[in-house]
């Protein structure tokens, strides 16, 4: 039988055997069905990085890091921010990019003179610097059943020696009662990053024995 981890997405995470953050979420390659990294937000709050898997020693509960708080921290930041397109008076211009003429007219009262309102700015959006090809799984994400909805991601099961995914964990808190559900990765279809897709029915899953986790993230 393959040595397995069961990993709850959120678990903190140590380097060298000092702490430095959680799992902000965990990148896969769908094709493969292999962990290939995982995104850690340090503490204290700064960018996250994006970890290679290989560099991870998983276990319930806790993630420790081979490379020290410096090296960490040297790692490719996971996130960039970007505006969104099409916005309402975006011009494509950053605020320190823009200048505002003065308007010379009327004010209440009299004459005088008024400056024009700088356009607002497009909110920015996060975007994930992630290997091509490869999607992020975060806890919480939509669980699809063959006849709807089932329920939300908990985490994964690893494959200790290869990053390979043998199960997603199913959220708990069904409409069947509270428990912890391991969906094997055979049954998985579709993975992206808006839901993940399983080929089984809602009584089907229901079906599964609980999963007990040696330890809990908190």
């Amino acid at each position: 039988m393959r040595d397995t981890v069961e990993f709850v997405i959120g678990t903190d995470v140590s380097c060298a055997g000092q702490e430095c953050g959680t799992v902000a979420f965990v990148v896969v390659d769908p094709v493969a069905r292999r962990l290939t990294h995982l995104v850690v937000q340090p503490d204290p709050p700064g960018l996250s990085r994006l970890v290679p898997v290989e560099l991870a020693r998983l276990r319930p509960g806790q993630v420790d890091l081979t490379c020290t708080v410096e090296e960490f921290q040297a790692l490719e930041p996971a996130l960039q921010e970007r505006f969104l397109p099409g916005s309402e008076d975006d011009w494509g211009y950053r605020s320190d990019q823009v200048l505002a003429w003065p308007f010379f007219g009327l004010a209440p009262g009299g004459a005088g003179i008024t400056t024009m309102e700088p356009p607002a700015l497009p909110e920015p959006e996060p975007e994930y610097r992630l290997p091509a090809g490869e999607v992020p799984i975060h806890r919480g994400e939509h669980v699809r059943a063959a006849d709807g909805r089932i329920g939300k991601v908990r985490g994964l099961a690893v494959d200790r020696a290869d990053g390979g995914v043998t199960h997603v964990l199913l959220d708990e808190g069904h409409l069947w009662g509270h428990k912890l559900v391991a969906i094997p990765i055979g049954v998985v279809g579709a993975v992206d990053e808006d839901e993940i897709e399983v080929r089984l029915t809602k009584e089907e899953i229901r079906e599964l024995p609980a999963v007990e986790l040696d330890e809990e993230a908190g």
